[in-house]
């Protein structure tokens, strides 16, 4: 595999994977911090759907499973992820979001980077599990045209009807209680393994995610800055 690794310097402060379950907030912290050090932020949700849609080779095996609802076979995720990082905008280092998501997954991303795990800092963003579900569960949408709200953080101003277009608002079968029960379940089973990789391989930080938005990236932004 190709070596997609930055060359030392301030360049290493700059590969950060992030992990957190889904509420933690993790997306909307490694696009501002993506935005602060002048990186691409990469979400495997992203760089799959551009694959597809560029029909690049490895997007073109990845099309039939994505449009089946089917889970992208490793190989061809790690794959995907490679063209990606080989990108001249990743020279200087990137945010991974998302990826890995597997101890599987992390062991083959290992081979692929000069330096293994430890050229990374990795984050572990972490919410209470009551605090998730009120998050998730809590999460309304419109159907019609797409806004989304939160009973808690973004209310609508009728309870049932969508401001913008004052079509009906739904939860998602995937925001219901049982469902995101599951889900958190299933993130805790696959990532308790990722993180003791990570915890002995790399410079690996937990962050609280559970105080406002600006406490957190502040934080963010010390952990990589001080980072050796």
């Amino acid at each position: 595999m190709a070596d997609v690794s930055s060359h030392g310097g301030a360049e290493s402060r700059k590969r950060v994977i992030f992990l957190g379950p889904p509420g933690a907030g993790k997306g909307t912290q490694a696009e501002r911090l993506a935005a602060d050090l002048g990186v691409p932020r990469i979400s495997t949700g992203d760089i799959l759907r551009d694959a597809i849609a560029q029909g690049t080779p490895l997007g073109q095996q990845a099309a039939p499973l994505v449009e089946e609802g089917g889970l992208v076979p490793d190989h061809l995720l790690i794959g995907i992820i490679q063209e990606r990082l080989l990108a001249p905008d990743c020279a200087q280092g990137y945010i991974l979001d998302g990826f890995p998501r597997t101890l599987g997954q992390a062991e083959s991303f290992a081979s692929m980077v000069q330096g293994g795990p430890a050229a990374f800092c990795v984050i572990d963003v972490e919410v209470p599990r009551e605090e998730l579900l009120k998050r998730l569960s809590g999460r309304r949408w419109c159907p019609s045209c797409q806004a989304t709200y939160h009973v808690d953080n973004k209310p609508p101003r009728s309870n049932s009807s969508c401001d913008l277009c004052g079509g009906r608002l739904l939860q998602r079968e995937d925001d219901r209680e049982e469902s995101v029960t599951r889900r958190l379940t299933v993130y805790d089973e696959r990532t308790a393994p990722l993180r003791q990789y990570y915890r002995t391989r790399s410079c690996f930080h937990h962050v609280n995610g559970h105080r406002p938005v600006e406490t957190v990236f502040q934080e963010l932004r010390r952990v990589v800055q001080e980072r050796p």
